[in-house]
């Protein structure tokens, strides 16, 4: 049993470097486990590509969950990128997870914390299992020196959120953190124009992925234009370097549309949704504990459509996210070699 002294002594020192920082000293002081392919790729300049664990604990039931994380880590891997599943288990951050962690995690389901920014200190001083969601990857992701990182969909602005004030922290995070985030979007259950005037108010670019209109998680449109516009992985990755170079202190945002043969019925999703709104309001479901309810259950309305739509944009996302990651690993490969001339 770890004193209550040894406990703060940790939480003490993480809570210190709770900004992302510009080394990788915190690696060494051990308050960050990387797997042995994750710390090999970030020393020889591999591409790496982040993935969240909240997807597995929270996002399906298990075998499915273990399933679809093996097969998103496949796909990263066949597209030339190394795979970095981050969660914390028994207190301690783990950035690249072994088979036997990800089965682990997969089993504990929603045993395992749902792990934002402002818990990460809490489950890590418990001796914790926390399963990240956006902020929380991309806050360790960035502390590592990992620059890429795929999810489904971002939070963001709830409906009616102007009276709840109900606001992700994915969207703050986005603000202050150097990360560039590939989704498909932001979930649909949100408020996507709100939520796209507050990542511009957070001075976050939110790029469209071969299209000139923001995509809706579950469908390829949300009505929704976007400034700035990506057509090749070459693109991303002059736009995410421009950014780092910049110091400009802030995420970016890519997002992908779902492949047209997955893209869901928009009429059948928001008749969804609506239901699970008032069912929510209903029995008072709030903070972190809607967003996994309102999936759920717009699956439930869907007879399944919906999750299957989550697996198939989560998929294409890491096939975008490694060719993003390999290509910016590449054109750092390229700048350095003409530093060195």
């Amino acid at each position: 049993m770890e004193s209550s002294s040894s406990a703060l002594s940790r939480l003490s020192n993480l809570q210190r470097h709770l900004q992302p920082p510009h080394s990788n000293s915190k690696i060494r002081q051990g308050l960050v486990k990387l797997s042995p392919e994750v710390a090999e790729a970030l020393s020889t300049g591999h591409p790496v590509v982040a993935l969240e664990s909240t997807i597995i604990s929270h996002g399906m039931p298990y075998p499915k969950n273990l399933e679809t994380a093996k097969e998103v880590e496949a796909i990263v891997r066949e597209n030339g990128a190394v795979p970095a599943t981050v969660a914390i288990l028994d207190g301690v951050p783990c950035v690249g997870l072994s088979m036997g962690e990800l089965e682990r995690l997969a089993t504990l389901g929603t045993k395992a914390q749902k792990t934002a920014r402002r818990d990460i200190a809490h489950v890590v001083a418990n001796r914790g299992n926390g399963a990240t969601t956006v902020s929380a990857t991309m806050f360790f992701a960035s502390m590592v020196g990992i620059h890429v990182f795929v999810t489904g969909g971002i939070g963001g602005v709830h409906r009616h959120g102007e009276q709840t004030m109900d606001i992700s922290s994915d969207l703050t995070e986005l603000g202050r953190t150097p990360v560039a985030v590939i989704s498909a979007g932001v979930k649909s259950i949100l408020d996507i124009p709100r939520t796209l005037e507050y990542l511009e108010t957070q001075g976050v670019c939110v790029a469209a992925y071969n299209t000139n209109e923001f995509p809706a998680f579950f469908t390829e449109r949300s009505g929704c234009k976007v400034h700035c516009r990506v057509d090749t992985p070459d693109d991303c990755a002059r736009l995410i370097d421009a950014n780092l170079k910049l110091k400009l202190g802030t995420g970016t945002l890519i997002a992908v549309p779902i492949p047209k043969e997955h893209s869901a019925s928009g009429g059948l999703i928001e008749s969804a949704i609506q239901i699970a709104l008032r069912e929510a309001r209903d029995k008072n479901i709030t903070g972190n504990a809607e967003t996994p309810f309102l999936l759920a259950k717009v699956n439930e309305l869907t007879g399944g459509a919906s999750l299957a739509s989550n697996i198939a944009l989560v998929k294409n996302n890491a096939l975008v996210g490694a060719k993003i990651a390999v290509a910016l690993a590449q054109l750092k490969e390229h700048s350095n070699r003409g530093d060195a001339e």
